[in-house]
């Protein structure tokens, strides 16, 4: 977490935005010591091909398992 002065973010604005761009960090602006503002990079969705390529290939399944009707979880009525 990054935390400034009011005063210092005025000046330096453009830097301290490219900075939690790149980063990812949250912003505290302060006005006498004291958090007054939060500044947070917004977080971009991932691609559900993005978010689990990590898993492509690892996992197996059976079509016919998959898609076969199946009634072990219902009990009698």
């Amino acid at each position: 977490m990054i935390t400034v002065a009011k005063g210092v973010l005025k000046a330096k604005m453009l830097a301290y935005f490219r900075m939690v761009e790149e980063t990812g960090e949250t912003l505290v602006v302060t006005d006498h010591r004291r958090p007054v503002l939060k500044v947070e990079p917004i977080r971009v969705r991932k691609s559900l091909v993005s978010a689990f390529a990590d898993l492509q290939g690892k996992l197996k399944a059976d079509d016919e398992d998959l898609l076969s009707p199946t009634t072990d979880e219902w009990e009698e009525a």
